[in-house]
Protein backbone atom coordinates (compact mmCIF):
# COMPACT_ATOMS: atom_id res chain seq x y z
CA UNK A 1 0.00 0.00 0.00
CA UNK A 2 2.83 2.41 0.82
CA UNK A 3 4.55 1.77 -2.52
CA UNK A 4 1.27 2.25 -4.38
CA UNK A 5 0.56 5.47 -2.45
CA UNK A 6 3.91 6.96 -3.41
CA UNK A 7 3.42 6.12 -7.07
CA UNK A 8 -0.13 7.41 -6.96
CA UNK A 9 0.87 10.74 -5.39
CA UNK A 10 3.67 11.11 -7.92
CA UNK A 11 1.19 10.61 -10.76
CA UNK A 12 -1.09 13.24 -9.25
CA UNK A 13 1.75 15.75 -9.08
CA UNK A 14 2.61 15.13 -12.73
CA UNK A 15 -0.99 15.51 -13.91
CA UNK A 16 -1.79 18.44 -11.65
CA UNK A 17 -4.70 16.78 -9.86
CA UNK A 18 -5.23 16.96 -6.11
CA UNK A 19 -5.04 13.54 -4.52
CA UNK A 20 -5.91 12.25 -1.09
CA UNK A 21 -5.25 8.90 0.51
CA UNK A 22 -6.38 7.36 3.76
CA UNK A 23 -6.03 3.85 5.11
CA UNK A 24 -9.00 2.55 3.16
CA UNK A 25 -9.64 4.89 0.22
CA UNK A 26 -8.00 6.81 -2.60
CA UNK A 27 -9.41 10.07 -3.94
CA UNK A 28 -8.72 12.22 -7.02
CA UNK A 29 -10.36 15.64 -7.17
CA UNK A 30 -9.85 19.23 -8.17
CA UNK A 31 -10.24 20.54 -4.63
CA UNK A 32 -8.18 18.04 -2.65
CA UNK A 33 -11.14 16.83 -0.61
CA UNK A 34 -10.79 13.54 1.26
CA UNK A 35 -12.22 10.40 -0.36
CA UNK A 36 -15.44 9.00 0.98
CA UNK A 37 -14.83 6.14 3.41
CA UNK A 38 -17.32 3.91 1.58
CA UNK A 39 -15.40 4.09 -1.71
CA UNK A 40 -12.16 2.32 -2.59
CA UNK A 41 -11.59 4.95 -5.29
CA UNK A 42 -13.39 8.33 -5.19
CA UNK A 43 -13.23 10.53 -8.32
CA UNK A 44 -14.64 14.07 -8.09
CA UNK A 45 -14.95 16.44 -11.04
CA UNK A 46 -17.46 18.70 -12.71
CA UNK A 47 -15.48 19.03 -15.95
CA UNK A 48 -14.10 15.55 -16.67
CA UNK A 49 -15.47 12.00 -16.80
CA UNK A 50 -14.26 8.45 -16.24
CA UNK A 51 -13.10 6.74 -19.44
CA UNK A 52 -13.26 2.92 -19.43
CA UNK A 53 -11.39 0.80 -21.97
CA UNK A 54 -12.89 1.20 -25.45
CA UNK A 55 -13.08 -1.79 -27.79
CA UNK A 56 -15.13 -3.52 -30.47
CA UNK A 57 -17.42 -6.48 -29.81
CA UNK A 58 -14.79 -8.82 -31.27
CA UNK A 59 -12.10 -7.40 -29.00
CA UNK A 60 -14.43 -7.67 -25.99
CA UNK A 61 -15.25 -11.28 -26.80
CA UNK A 62 -11.53 -12.07 -27.00
CA UNK A 63 -10.99 -11.15 -23.33
CA UNK A 64 -9.91 -14.35 -21.62
CA UNK A 65 -11.96 -15.43 -18.58
CA UNK A 66 -13.65 -12.07 -17.81
CA UNK A 67 -14.52 -11.63 -14.15
CA UNK A 68 -18.06 -10.76 -13.06
CA UNK A 69 -18.45 -6.98 -13.02
CA UNK A 70 -15.82 -6.30 -15.70
CA UNK A 71 -16.77 -3.18 -17.63
CA UNK A 72 -15.83 -1.82 -21.07
CA UNK A 73 -17.21 0.69 -23.59
CA UNK A 74 -18.33 -1.14 -26.74
CA UNK A 75 -17.56 1.02 -29.78
CA UNK A 76 -19.81 -1.11 -32.02
CA UNK A 77 -22.84 -0.88 -29.73
CA UNK A 78 -21.99 2.61 -28.47
CA UNK A 79 -22.84 1.52 -24.94
CA UNK A 80 -21.25 0.37 -21.70
CA UNK A 81 -21.02 -3.43 -21.41
CA UNK A 82 -20.74 -5.34 -18.13
CA UNK A 83 -19.90 -9.03 -17.77
CA UNK A 84 -22.56 -10.55 -15.51
CA UNK A 85 -20.77 -13.81 -14.84
CA UNK A 86 -22.31 -15.60 -17.81
CA UNK A 87 -22.43 -13.13 -20.69
CA UNK A 88 -21.86 -9.50 -21.64
CA UNK A 89 -24.88 -7.24 -21.09
CA UNK A 90 -25.78 -3.58 -21.45
CA UNK A 91 -25.14 -1.50 -18.36
CA UNK A 92 -28.31 0.55 -18.74
CA UNK A 93 -31.80 -0.31 -20.02
CA UNK A 94 -32.87 0.65 -23.52
CA UNK A 95 -34.67 3.96 -24.00
CA UNK A 96 -37.97 3.15 -25.68
CA UNK A 97 -38.35 4.80 -29.07
CA UNK A 98 -34.64 4.55 -29.77
CA UNK A 99 -32.75 1.76 -31.49
CA UNK A 100 -30.59 -0.61 -29.46
CA UNK A 101 -27.97 -3.21 -30.20
CA UNK A 102 -28.36 -6.83 -29.10
CA UNK A 103 -25.23 -7.42 -27.01
CA UNK A 104 -25.08 -11.04 -28.20
CA UNK A 105 -24.55 -10.42 -31.91
CA UNK A 106 -24.59 -6.66 -32.49
CA UNK A 107 -27.86 -6.62 -34.47
CA UNK A 108 -29.73 -3.32 -34.27
CA UNK A 109 -33.45 -3.19 -33.43
CA UNK A 110 -35.97 -0.37 -33.47
CA UNK A 111 -38.35 0.04 -30.50
CA UNK A 112 -41.77 1.61 -30.11
CA UNK A 113 -43.93 2.72 -27.18
CA UNK A 114 -47.55 1.58 -27.52
CA UNK A 115 -49.67 2.58 -24.54
CA UNK A 116 -47.86 1.42 -21.40
CA UNK A 117 -45.80 -1.17 -23.31
CA UNK A 118 -42.48 -0.93 -25.11
CA UNK A 119 -42.13 -3.39 -28.00
CA UNK A 120 -39.37 -4.24 -30.40
CA UNK A 121 -40.50 -2.81 -33.75
CA UNK A 122 -38.82 -5.61 -35.70
CA UNK A 123 -39.04 -9.39 -35.67
CA UNK A 124 -36.30 -11.05 -33.65
CA UNK A 125 -33.42 -12.48 -35.67
CA UNK A 126 -30.97 -14.26 -33.39
CA UNK A 127 -29.23 -17.61 -33.55
CA UNK A 128 -27.73 -20.08 -35.98
CA UNK A 129 -29.76 -21.05 -39.04
CA UNK A 130 -30.62 -24.71 -39.46
CA UNK A 131 -32.68 -26.30 -42.23
CA UNK A 132 -36.40 -26.63 -41.72
CA UNK A 133 -36.06 -30.42 -41.95
CA UNK A 134 -34.14 -30.41 -38.63
CA UNK A 135 -35.85 -30.08 -35.25
CA UNK A 136 -34.58 -27.23 -33.09
CA UNK A 137 -32.99 -28.81 -30.04
CA UNK A 138 -31.97 -28.04 -26.46
CA UNK A 139 -28.21 -27.66 -26.75
CA UNK A 140 -26.37 -28.10 -23.48
CA UNK A 141 -24.30 -27.37 -21.54
CA UNK A 142 -23.65 -24.38 -23.84
CA UNK A 143 -26.99 -23.13 -25.27
CA UNK A 144 -27.01 -22.48 -29.02
CA UNK A 145 -30.10 -20.66 -30.27
CA UNK A 146 -31.35 -22.20 -33.50
CA UNK A 147 -33.63 -20.57 -36.06
CA UNK A 148 -35.29 -21.30 -39.37
CA UNK A 149 -35.11 -18.86 -42.25
CA UNK A 150 -37.92 -18.98 -44.79
CA UNK A 151 -37.00 -21.40 -47.62
CA UNK A 152 -33.72 -22.03 -45.74
CA UNK A 153 -32.46 -18.66 -47.00
CA UNK A 154 -30.58 -16.46 -44.50
CA UNK A 155 -31.53 -13.38 -46.51
CA UNK A 156 -35.16 -13.91 -45.49
CA UNK A 157 -34.17 -13.84 -41.80
CA UNK A 158 -32.44 -10.51 -42.41
CA UNK A 159 -35.76 -9.05 -43.57
CA UNK A 160 -38.48 -10.98 -41.74
CA UNK A 161 -36.60 -12.31 -38.72
CA UNK A 162 -36.10 -15.92 -37.70
CA UNK A 163 -38.76 -18.58 -37.28
CA UNK A 164 -38.65 -20.45 -33.97
CA UNK A 165 -40.33 -23.48 -32.51
CA UNK A 166 -42.08 -22.61 -29.24
CA UNK A 167 -39.81 -24.70 -26.99
CA UNK A 168 -36.67 -23.27 -28.58
CA UNK A 169 -38.02 -19.74 -28.17
CA UNK A 170 -38.73 -20.47 -24.51
CA UNK A 171 -35.31 -22.11 -24.04
CA UNK A 172 -37.15 -25.20 -22.79
CA UNK A 173 -39.07 -23.53 -19.98
CA UNK A 174 -42.86 -23.25 -19.75
CA UNK A 175 -42.93 -20.14 -17.55
CA UNK A 176 -44.81 -17.32 -19.33
CA UNK A 177 -43.04 -13.99 -19.63
CA UNK A 178 -39.48 -15.27 -19.37
CA UNK A 179 -36.55 -13.81 -21.31
CA UNK A 180 -36.17 -16.91 -23.47
CA UNK A 181 -34.29 -15.97 -26.65
CA UNK A 182 -34.92 -12.23 -26.19
CA UNK A 183 -32.03 -9.82 -25.51
CA UNK A 184 -31.22 -8.63 -21.98
CA UNK A 185 -33.90 -6.28 -20.55
CA UNK A 186 -36.54 -7.87 -22.81
CA UNK A 187 -38.86 -10.84 -22.46
CA UNK A 188 -41.28 -12.97 -24.46
CA UNK A 189 -44.78 -11.44 -24.41
CA UNK A 190 -47.52 -13.42 -22.73
CA UNK A 191 -50.97 -13.99 -24.17
CA UNK A 192 -52.23 -11.31 -21.75
CA UNK A 193 -49.60 -8.79 -22.94
CA UNK A 194 -50.64 -9.36 -26.55
CA UNK A 195 -54.22 -8.76 -25.38
CA UNK A 196 -53.19 -5.47 -23.73
CA UNK A 197 -51.67 -4.36 -27.04
CA UNK A 198 -54.77 -5.25 -29.05
CA UNK A 199 -57.24 -3.67 -26.61
CA UNK A 200 -55.24 -0.44 -26.49
CA UNK A 201 -55.52 -0.20 -30.28
CA UNK A 202 -59.12 -1.41 -30.61
CA UNK A 203 -61.63 -1.22 -27.75
CA UNK A 204 -63.84 -3.79 -29.48
CA UNK A 205 -61.26 -6.57 -28.94
CA UNK A 206 -62.46 -9.51 -26.84
CA UNK A 207 -59.46 -11.58 -25.77
CA UNK A 208 -61.52 -14.28 -24.10
CA UNK A 209 -62.31 -15.87 -27.44
CA UNK A 210 -60.37 -17.82 -30.03
CA UNK A 211 -60.52 -16.40 -33.54
CA UNK A 212 -60.55 -12.87 -34.96
CA UNK A 213 -60.34 -10.19 -32.30
CA UNK A 214 -62.04 -6.80 -32.73
CA UNK A 215 -62.18 -4.95 -36.02
CA UNK A 216 -58.94 -3.17 -36.85
CA UNK A 217 -56.15 -3.81 -34.30
CA UNK A 218 -54.31 -5.89 -36.90
CA UNK A 219 -54.36 -3.08 -39.43
CA UNK A 220 -52.87 -0.71 -36.86
CA UNK A 221 -49.84 -2.95 -36.31
CA UNK A 222 -49.25 -4.19 -39.89
CA UNK A 223 -46.63 -2.41 -41.97
CA UNK A 224 -48.52 -0.26 -44.45
CA UNK A 225 -48.30 -0.75 -48.21
CA UNK A 226 -47.25 -3.77 -50.24
CA UNK A 227 -43.46 -3.67 -50.01
CA UNK A 228 -43.55 -6.82 -47.89
CA UNK A 229 -47.27 -7.58 -47.54
CA UNK A 230 -49.24 -8.95 -50.45
CA UNK A 231 -52.15 -6.94 -51.82
CA UNK A 232 -54.65 -5.88 -50.60
CA UNK A 233 -53.05 -5.61 -47.13
CA UNK A 234 -56.47 -4.75 -45.75
CA UNK A 235 -56.68 -1.94 -43.23
CA UNK A 236 -52.89 -1.63 -42.85
CA UNK A 237 -51.91 1.78 -41.47
CA UNK A 238 -49.18 0.86 -38.97
CA UNK A 239 -50.46 3.78 -36.91
CA UNK A 240 -49.00 2.10 -33.80
CA UNK A 241 -45.47 1.89 -35.23
CA UNK A 242 -45.33 -1.86 -34.49
CA UNK A 243 -44.47 -2.60 -38.16
CA UNK A 244 -45.56 -6.24 -38.25
CA UNK A 245 -44.13 -8.16 -41.20
CA UNK A 246 -45.55 -11.25 -42.97
CA UNK A 247 -42.75 -13.73 -42.26
CA UNK A 248 -44.88 -16.79 -42.94
CA UNK A 249 -44.22 -19.95 -40.97
CA UNK A 250 -42.64 -23.39 -41.04
CA UNK A 251 -45.29 -25.98 -40.13
CA UNK A 252 -43.06 -29.04 -40.63
CA UNK A 253 -39.93 -30.24 -42.36
CA UNK A 254 -38.71 -28.01 -45.20
CA UNK A 255 -42.28 -26.89 -45.85
CA UNK A 256 -42.57 -23.11 -45.57
CA UNK A 257 -45.81 -21.23 -46.17
CA UNK A 258 -47.44 -17.79 -46.51
CA UNK A 259 -44.46 -15.43 -46.81
CA UNK A 260 -45.99 -12.08 -47.71
CA UNK A 261 -49.50 -13.23 -46.83
CA UNK A 262 -49.39 -13.92 -43.09
CA UNK A 263 -47.43 -13.01 -39.99
CA UNK A 264 -47.46 -15.58 -37.17
CA UNK A 265 -46.29 -14.46 -33.71
CA UNK A 266 -45.79 -16.67 -30.66
CA UNK A 267 -46.87 -15.75 -27.16
CA UNK A 268 -45.04 -17.29 -24.19
CA UNK A 269 -48.28 -18.70 -22.78
CA UNK A 270 -48.67 -22.46 -23.10
CA UNK A 271 -52.04 -23.99 -23.92
CA UNK A 272 -51.22 -27.69 -23.61
CA UNK A 273 -48.35 -30.15 -23.89
CA UNK A 274 -48.59 -29.78 -27.67
CA UNK A 275 -49.94 -26.26 -28.24
CA UNK A 276 -49.33 -22.63 -27.28
CA UNK A 277 -51.19 -19.37 -27.92
CA UNK A 278 -50.16 -17.15 -30.82
CA UNK A 279 -51.33 -14.22 -32.95
CA UNK A 280 -51.98 -14.28 -36.70
CA UNK A 281 -52.10 -11.29 -39.03
CA UNK A 282 -53.23 -11.69 -42.64
CA UNK A 283 -52.96 -9.59 -45.81
CA UNK A 284 -56.71 -9.79 -46.39
CA UNK A 285 -57.83 -8.91 -42.84
CA UNK A 286 -57.54 -5.93 -40.48
CA UNK A 287 -58.10 -8.08 -37.39
CA UNK A 288 -55.77 -10.02 -35.10
CA UNK A 289 -56.48 -13.74 -34.89
CA UNK A 290 -55.89 -15.59 -31.60
CA UNK A 291 -55.32 -19.33 -31.81
CA UNK A 292 -53.16 -22.18 -30.50
CA UNK A 293 -51.01 -23.98 -33.09
CA UNK A 294 -48.64 -26.86 -32.45
CA UNK A 295 -45.55 -25.88 -30.49
CA UNK A 296 -43.40 -27.52 -33.18
CA UNK A 297 -44.32 -24.88 -35.77
CA UNK A 298 -41.67 -22.30 -36.62
CA UNK A 299 -43.14 -18.81 -36.06
CA UNK A 300 -41.95 -15.22 -35.72
CA UNK A 301 -41.05 -13.67 -32.35
CA UNK A 302 -41.43 -10.16 -30.97
CA UNK A 303 -39.99 -9.14 -27.60
CA UNK A 304 -41.41 -6.69 -25.06
CA UNK A 305 -39.39 -4.64 -22.59
CA UNK A 306 -39.20 -5.79 -18.96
Amino acid sequence: MKKFTKLFLAACLITGFACAVNAQSVGISADGSAPDNSAMLDLKSTTKGLLPPRMTTAQRNAIASPVSGLMIYNTDEKNINVFNGESWALLSPVVCGQTFSDSRDGKIYATVQIGTQCWMAQNLNVGTRINGSVTQTNNSPIPIIEKYCYNNNEANCNVYGGLYQWDEMMQYSTNPGIQGICPPYWHLPTDAEWCTLAIFLDASVNCSIEGNLGTNAGGKIKEAGTTHWNSPNTGATNSSGFTALPGGFCPSGDFFSYLGSEGHFWTSTVYSASNAWYRLLAADKATINRSKPLRGYGLSVRCIMD
